[in-house]
């Protein structure tokens, strides 16, 4: 669900959350990512930092330099500006979109393998899923997902447009630290993990590439709103990239517009 106004919540006295509705919805993710580039064209005083999620924008602000009351007055000023621009542009009324942050109709190719070897619980989530672990690497690698948001650990890409026959609940309990590189599913989502961590997704896959690195300038390869779909690759070929990515080299691709 879309909200008409967003709601404004209140995170301690120094933050305000921004929530424009409450589903994973990429209308309003591009609207959560429209307020943030806002504030990224120009912050208000007293605003310190901005974190967007999947429906909702973290505001960070110093009270005594800007008042609650003044702050959601100038973010409503941005929202109606924008709506307003969208009309006379002829797009659907209350459009309030992130045009700079969305995919320029390429989108990214991110390689991917399935093989059992890497792909630590592809056999565990098929069976759940009533599935063989052929049919889901191919269902998997088939869909085209949107880049939500980074969350949980640094890197960790979350993804919209998993496939609703793969929508396999999370565990009851975490597993292990996951892979480098790992491409999971889980919630209904999927995700591409940096960092090895305990988590509740299933690993259905591996990526040589490193979505966050300190080496590169931004340090996350793919933005918020970025379309992606994942290219199936053997185990041989998986060894080859991986090796070329931790040189530094990008293995991931932009798909050309069509």
């Amino acid at each position: 669900m879309r909200y008409d106004r967003p709601r404004f919540l209140d995170q301690g006295e120094a933050a305000l959350t921004v929530e424009f509705g409450d589903a994973v919805d990429a209308d309003i993710n591009a609207r959560v990512l429209a307020l943030d580039a806002a504030f990224r064209r120009e912050t208000p005083p007293g605003v310190t930092e901005t974190t967007p999620t999947y429906r909702s924008l973290l505001v960070h602000y110093e009270p005594l330099e800007i008042s609650r009351a003044a702050l959601i007055e100038w973010i409503d000023a941005v929202i109606a500006s924008e709506a307003k621009q969208s009309r006379s542009d002829a797009a659907p009324p209350d459009c309030f979109v992130a045009d700079a942050h969305r995919s320029d109709g390429g989108g990214w190719i991110i390689p991917c393998c399935y093989d059992p070897a890497l792909a630590e619980d592809i056999a565990e989530a098929a069976k759940l899923l009533g599935l063989s672990a052929p049919a889901l690497a191919a269902t998997h690698a088939g869909a085209d997902y949107r880049a939500y948001m980074y969350g949980f650990a640094p890197g960790w890409c979350y993804l919209g447009g998993l496939p609703e026959s793969l929508a396999i609940p999370r565990r009851l309990a975490p597993r292990g630290p996951t892979p480098e590189g790992a491409v999971l599913i889980g919630g209904g989502l999927s995700l591409v993990a940096t960092h090895p961590m305990p988590t509740g997704w299933y690993v259905v896959g591996r990526t040589p590439e490193r979505l966050f690195s300190l080496t590169r300038d931004p340090p996350f390869l793919i933005s918020p709103g970025d379309a992606l779909r994942f290219e199936p690759i053997d185990a041989a070929t998986f060894t080859t990239l991986d090796a070329r990515a931790a040189q530094g080299e990008t293995v991931a691709r932009r798909e050309s517009p069509a």
